[in-house]
């Protein structure tokens, strides 16, 4: 007679990673608690529109029971791309087949809200903000959380991004900044407000970049557009200039003083936007990153591997994501669960990792990269 207790399941972390490991394993059957430290679901921005790749995230959302209201969501006029020079000649044109499905976009909101109506009520534990996990590699380990709550857990699943609390528990390694940063600058209301940048970027992307400086602008669902300004900076640029991230005056001076050589009709995109500037200095774990096996804790996504954001990030969080819980699903405990895990997850994010070490600075190549698989955090 089976009579071991069912395993307790943690997830740190309520990303796209960690909500597609829990509706996996609730698929299956298998009781899982996500831990968040936003207040809740609409605490803030998501950030912009992603691409989701036939070939990875697109499996996970397959398993998740949710690849035909994604697609239903999905926007595969997403897939048009644009490249132009600095002078605002276009240089390449992609426009995607109607019925091209390879990796259409979805706004990080929306794949979000997926995945939450997906899971069962009370799954996700909001305002939940992880500050240490202790407790022996064997189990149980303790989750001690800012509000002086501790929670018990026979797998700690670290989903909770660049800045992981769980990593600590398995690895010192911290994120270390590129050399590159990107400036996000909104535009709203697009087709009667800024009909000429919307006709400039089309229904994708539109990138240009000149070898010290690029821009990547992109649309997001809503009438909205992102634009990231890209530069090889100090990452504290915006202070050692003597100026505040809230100095929208300030900063658009100095960017304009940068892109003096840009077509005005470029220009466009740093002068005209809606509010205020993010300032979003970009770092990347070291290659390799992995860690001695531990059979209580394991790492997805950004956590396990942050990368500089060329359209691999969201998913390669969602395939580990998938992974992951099929491994839990699939083997008899828990450990041997998170060792086929990481058997395939490590080789496979040590492989993309050293591609794309140091390829933040790709971004602002003259040669440019096949920017229409930018995803953009």
């Amino acid at each position: 007679m089976h009579t071991t207790p069912a395993p307790r399941i943690a997830v740190i972390g309520a990303g796209p990673g960690g909500l597609t490991c829990a509706r996996i394993l609730q698929r299956h059957g298998i009781a899982v608690t996500v831990h968040d430290r936003d207040a809740g679901p609409d605490a803030r921005d998501q950030g912009g529109t992603l691409d989701l790749h036939a070939d990875n995230g697109q499996i996970a959302l397959r398993e998740a029971g949710l690849l035909e209201e994604f697609f239903e969501l999905a926007r595969p006029e997403g897939q048009e791309m644009r490249q132009l020079d600095p002078a605002g000649t276009v240089l390449f044109h992609h426009v995607p087949e109607p019925d091209e499905r390879f990796k259409p976009e979805i706004d990080r909101g929306q794949l979000r809200d997926l995945l939450l109506g997906s899971l069962r009520p009370g799954t996700v534990h909001w305002n939940h903000t992880l500050r240490s996990v202790d407790g022996p590699a064997e189990g149980p380990r303790r989750l001690h959380f800012t509000d002086g709550t501790t929670v018990e857990a026979d797998l700690v699943v670290g989903a909770d991004g660049a800045w992981s609390t769980v990593r600590r528990a398995v690895s010192p390694a911290t994120p270390q900044y590129t050399g590159v940063s990107f400036l996000e600058a909104w535009f709203h209301d697009v087709t009667t407000r800024h009909p000429d940048i919307a006709e400039l970027v089309g229904q994708g992307g539109a990138a240009a970049a000149d070898g010290d400086r690029g821009l990547f602008a992109q649309r997001n669902s809503g009438d909205h557009i992102r634009v990231y300004l890209i530069q090889r900076v100090p990452a504290d640029w915006i202070t050692a200039d003597g100026l505040t991230p809230q100095d929208t005056d300030g900063i658009r001076a100095r960017l304009l003083e940068r892109y003096r050589d840009w077509s005005p009709r470029l220009r466009r995109l740093i002068t005209d936007n809606d509010g205020p500037y993010v300032d979003r200095p970009i770092f990347a774990l070291p290659v390799p990153h992995t860690w001695k096996h531990d059979p209580t804790v394991t790492l997805l996504g950004d956590a396990a591997h942050l990368m500089p954001p060329l359209g691999v990030g969201v998913n390669l969080a969602l395939l580990d994501a998938c992974e992951l819980a099929l491994a839990l699903v699939r083997h008899g405990t828990v450990g041997e669960a998170v060792r086929a895990y990481e058997k395939t997850m490590l080789p496979r994010s040590t492989e993309t990792a050293r591609l794309l070490d140091g390829a933040a600075a790709d971004l602002l190549s003259t040669e440019l990269p096949d920017f229409a698989t930018a995803d953009h955090h």
